[in-house]
């Protein structure tokens, strides 16, 4: 009986003993799903809706005369040149064609199709420095559109650079 006392010491002894707390689960692995981006919106049929193509107008002047480029970073995608010597304004853009071909031109008050001289992956139309296309260009209602068959559409703001280079020509 003498060991009754101490066996319920013991047990309440026991029966205080730090229990372990369980540990929570681990978190489940988040799956490195990015849902694909939502399809491109269609186009307006009002071009005068449609996103601009990316990059900025960038003028300079030359020996032979003044050039506004426009595209975003590396090569022009378009280009305005006025040749002093000629005294012509040439628009060109990058490529080739199998043929005849040639760039149509939108703007807010005229449209006009040019033919186009195929030289050194480059496709060029000459405008006389006065053409009135070019001030169409240099003042459409924000934007301008230039189509040509198998290459991308363009969608140019109409800035400053466009008249600079035509005024630098009439000169």
């Amino acid at each position: 009986m003498r060991l009754l006392p101490l066996l319920a010491v013991t047990l309440v002894l026991a029966s205080c003993a730090a229990v372990p707390k369980p540990q929570p689960a681990a978190p489940r692995p988040v799956p490195s799903y990015t849902p694909p981006p939502p399809p491109p919106r269609p186009l307006s049929s009002d071009w005068r809706d449609w996103p601009y193509t990316p990059g900025d107008w960038r003028y300079r002047q030359e020996a032979r005369g003044s050039i506004a480029a426009f595209g975003a970073g590396g090569a022009p995608v378009f280009t305005i040149r006025c040749d002093l010597a000629a005294g012509a304004v040439t628009l060109s853009r990058p490529g080739t064609a199998a043929g005849p071909a040639t760039m149509t031109i939108r703007t807010s008050t005229l449209l006009r199709a040019l033919p186009l001289q195929d030289s050194a992956d480059t496709l060029t139309a000459t405008l006389a420095p006065r053409d009135p296309l070019l001030e169409a260009m240099g003042f459409s209602r924000g934007r301008f559109i230039i189509e040509q068959t198998g290459a991308p559409r363009l969608v140019l703001p109409s800035w400053a650079e466009i008249g600079r280079v035509t005024e630098d020509c009439r000169r």
